[in-house]
């Protein structure tokens, strides 16, 4: 168990970020220990074999492939900075990334088990050189594994942190924290986490608690304290149909609504934007646009606002009808 003490200032400091390294990470556990992450089963179906191919992953995994063992291994800090905020940009992580002091690389790597392999000898022993290398891969691995199912990937964190900015508001820090998941409890002024290996400190001021909504690190949690502040990851809400393909539409449910609206019913497995809901549906922005507008009035979809982004989700009602009409 890990136990995090956080002031009150440190509590009035609670930020959200979403990050494309923490997704990096996560899901490279995913492809390590994929039969403990059941959810992601199609994706990892569809990206290893490119990914063993380009020396990505499986036994001939690169420097990234051996940073990140099968849970519950212990997981370098350094490969997880915080990110600057609801902007994710692999860039500027990686950027950081390639900043990390020496001292922190070779402290992090004392703490894994056994020997180390040739190419983790060698990020020991040159830390820029090797930040360098394995920047290059996460370049590589995000390409091929992440890149094409980012929009997707990136409404659903977007839509899970506005779920939560409205519960803080609504209900307080305290609620937050205890609703995230079932391995983190908030008691006492301290911030319990079912979880072995994390070096994260008390923190009696300073930046405050990172919270980083995560689509791979399901079904359990990740904390750090990379550059003093810790971050803890959890589960995006929305995550059971993410892989999911509509099966077609219910004629019962197109014959009561209509042909084009029962299409966008069944395509809304998660929030989304117009555009892309345009682009699953095959109808043009104009007309999902006009669909939604009737679904709202009847109590089917919901709306909120993302930045720019309006992104849209099914309602209860909506999804009673679905699975009457399944």
């Amino acid at each position: 168990m890990v136990a995090i003490g956080l002031s009150a200032g440190a509590v009035a400091r609670i930020r959200f970020a979403v990050s494309c390294l923490w997704e990096v990470v996560a899901s490279v556990r995913v492809l390590r220990d994929p039969g403990d992450h059941a959810v992601h089963l199609p994706w990892v179906r569809r990206v290893r074999p490119p990914l063993v191919e380009a020396g990505l992953a499986g036994p001939d995994g690169g420097l990234l492939w051996q940073l990140v063992p099968a849970p519950p291994g212990y997981l370098a800090d350094f490969l997880t900075p915080p990110s600057a905020g609801l902007i994710p940009d692999l860039a500027a992580e990686l950027a950081a990334l390639r900043a990390t002091p020496a001292d922190t690389v070779r402290t992090h790597l004392d703490l894994y088990p056994g020997d180390r392999s040739p190419a983790l000898a060698a990020l020991y022993a040159d830390p820029p050189a090797g930040l360098r290398r394995l920047t290059e891969e996460i370049e590589a691995y995000w390409r091929i594994a992440l890149a094409p199912h980012w929009p997707r990937l990136r409404l659903l964190l977007d839509a899970d942190v506005t779920a939560r900015a409205r519960l803080l508001a609504e209900d307080g820090a305290a609620v937050l924290l205890n609703d995230l998941h079932r391995q983190v409890r908030w008691e006492d002024d301290t911030l319990l986490i079912a979880q072995r290996h994390c070096l994260a400190p008390d923190v009696p001021d300073g930046p405050g608690l990172v919270l980083v909504p995560s689509v791979f690190v399901w079904p359990s949690v990740l904390s750090v304290s990379a550059g003093g502040a810790p971050q803890l990851a959890y589960p995006a809400r929305g995550l059971g149909t993410l892989w999911e393909r509509p099966n077609g539409v219910p004629d019962a449910l197109a014959a009561v609504i209509g042909r084009g609206r029962a299409r966008l019913l069944t395509e809304l497995t998660g929030p989304a934007s117009t555009t892309e809901l345009a682009r699953r549906a095959g109808m043009s922005p104009g007309g999902v646009s006009q669909h939604l507008t009737a679904l709202r009035a009847a109590g089917l979809v919901v709306t909120h606002r993302r930045g720019r982004t309006l992104l849209s989700a099914r309602t209860d009602l909506a999804e009673a009808l679905l699975s009457a009409t399944g």
